[in-house]
């Protein structure tokens, strides 16, 4: 059987090379309109070409985020869109508005077709005319249950599945929501989700009353509409076994740390390292409950508030040369700190100790301070552009 596919977000460039720094086959993005993440940095036309560029350079892929739903006003800027990228070639478009798919197959016929998770596919049917109207792959719906994956592959073997490993749920069936456009007048269904199911909520204590009360559930409030985190690193097999092709991980919009420690462990993963183990990796991030595939939203849904990881993201190294490790900060550090590697080589969570450290104005100094400030250190041990440095929580007691 093949190795599936490590798929990842890449909400800009660098986080676009820092993915396939820390291991993955392929990442998706999105220009700057008509893509589902509008708060992400995303890329000009220009940065699009580069990206694309830049990615089969190295034999890996790039996929494209057009999924908004379209209103007709769009189409005249989505038919350009669309034109720019049967010049570029990348190795797909995400898709979920059948009209979007219609134009895709006019004006972009070179370019492979991927039906995105907001079209809900749910059943083999469903997958059957999309991949008979010409779709190469579809983003299987959150919804669908790894068995309910296994029956669509055997009556669509052709048809290439993709399904979330790793991320943030949405409490609506993959993402069509319209609590954001209620509550704030953003859609989420156009890209500009403010994450309103993330809120702590309310109750009136009486009609006609200004006080509020939470409902309590936790000691930080009511998440009503709060879904759990996907973690689908002990389940992976299961997932492969079903057909799938490629493992998508979430978060255009999370962090680099998010990104390259996510990438890095399911990297390992599937090159047959522990899952057991590494499975630790996802706790050093801030997340909500973990959950699995589960079919049934309500499964999914009713989280409490966010978790704290158990590292600080310190740092990003930049450059390494004479025994001394460049990095740009990105939480406050000290001289004497002992920091953590996140290296996709044998360098991973090794050491290192911060000592005779120089600030951005090459002076010595004890204090790390100045918010993406570059400072230097002495490091016996030979870090790589790319790698990032983390210090571990203090646990009580």
């Amino acid at each position: 059987m093949k190795k599936p596919e490590l798929l990842a977000p890449a909400g800009n460039f660098k986080k676009l090379k820092l993915a396939f720094y820390f291991g993955a086959d392929a990442v998706y993005l999105g220009a700057r309109s008509f893509s589902l993440r509008s708060f992400a940095d995303n890329f000009t036309d220009e940065e699009l070409a580069e990206a694309i560029a830049y990615t089969h350079a190295r034999g890996k892929r790039v996929y494209v985020a057009v999924n908004i739903f379209a209103c007709n006003s769009d189409f005249p800027a989505l038919e350009r869109q669309l034109r720019l990228l049967e010049e570029l070639g990348p190795d797909g478009v995400l898709i979920s508005d059948p009209g979007v798919f219609r134009l895709a197959r006019r004006v972009a016929p070179d370019v492979p077709i991927h039906i995105s998770t907001q079209a809900n596919t749910l059943n083999a049917e469903s997958a059957a005319m999309w991949y008979e109207l010409g779709a190469r792959r579809i983003v299987l719906a959150r919804e669908v249950t790894p068995p309910e994956m296994a029956e669509i592959h055997a009556a669509v073997p052709a048809l290439e599945l993709e399904a979330f490993i790793h991320g943030a749920m949405c409490i609506s069936y993959s993402g069509r929501c319209y609590l954001s456009d209620f509550l704030d007048g953003r859609s989420s269904n156009r890209g500009a989700c403010v994450q309103a199911c993330r809120y702590a909520y309310e109750i009136r204590a009486r009609e006609g009353k200004s006080d509020w009360l939470p409902v309590e559930t936790d000691a930080r409030g009511t998440y009503l509409l709060n879904s759990k985190d996907l973690n689908m690193a002990s389940g992976l097999k299961e997932l492969a076994e079903a057909g799938v092709c490629s493992f998508k991980i979430e978060g255009r919009m999370k962090s680099e740390y998010y990104l390259a420690t996510v990438v890095n462990a399911y990297r390992r993963i599937l090159d047959g390292g522990p899952s057991d183990a590494l499975a630790e990796e996802f706790e050093t991030l801030t997340h909500r409950e973990y959950t699995t595939y589960a079919g049934a939203n309500g499964a999914t849904s009713q989280s409490g508030s966010q978790k704290a990881g158990t590292c600080d993201f310190i740092a990003v190294v930049t450059d390494y040369a004479d025994g001394r490790a460049l990095v740009e900060m990105r939480s406050r550090f000290f001289e004497g700190d002992v920091l953590e590697v996140l290296s996709p080589d044998e360098n991973f969570k090794t050491e290192v100790l911060v000592s005779d450290m120089v600030g951005p104005d090459g002076v010595k100094t004890s204090d790390a301070k100045l918010v993406q400030g570059m400072y230097s250190f002495a490091c016996p041990r030979e870090l790589r552009p790319g790698d990032i440095l983390r210090r571990r929580r203090k646990t009580a007691g």
